[in-house]
């Protein structure tokens, strides 16, 4: 069957408000649960959202990683670091704002 591999965000990190201390923002924004799987082409839901241009994403995970599971849970951490990266250093856009390209991954999706 035609499929993809896929990598992604399976659990987004904690809210975070001004008033937290620094050790306590650490904590909870620093919690992002990453997976790696193949996906069938038919599951697939097309939306608007789009992984920002400077994340490498040819890169992350190969097809040999994916035969042992010792080679999957090394690109899940891969994969967990360059996210919880990114929600902690959120991008700024041409206006000084956080981009969108990083905000929508902090949020579940509804559909």
């Amino acid at each position: 069957f035609g499929h993809a591999l896929v990598a992604g965000v399976e659990k987004e990190p904690l809210r975070v408000t001004k008033r937290m201390s620094k050790k306590k923002v650490a904590k909870k924004a620093g919690r992002v649960k990453a997976f790696v799987r193949y996906i069938n082409y038919t599951h697939f839901l097309p939306t608007r959202y789009m992984i920002p241009a400077e994340i490498d994403c040819k890169g992350l995970v190969s097809d040999a990683q994916m035969d042992s599971p010792e080679g999957r849970k090394e690109a899940k951490k891969a994969i967990k670091e360059i996210l919880k990266e990114k929600f902690m250093y959120c991008p700024l856009d041409k206006t000084g704002k956080p981009s969108k390209d990083i905000l929508f991954l902090k949020r579940k999706l509804r559909f």
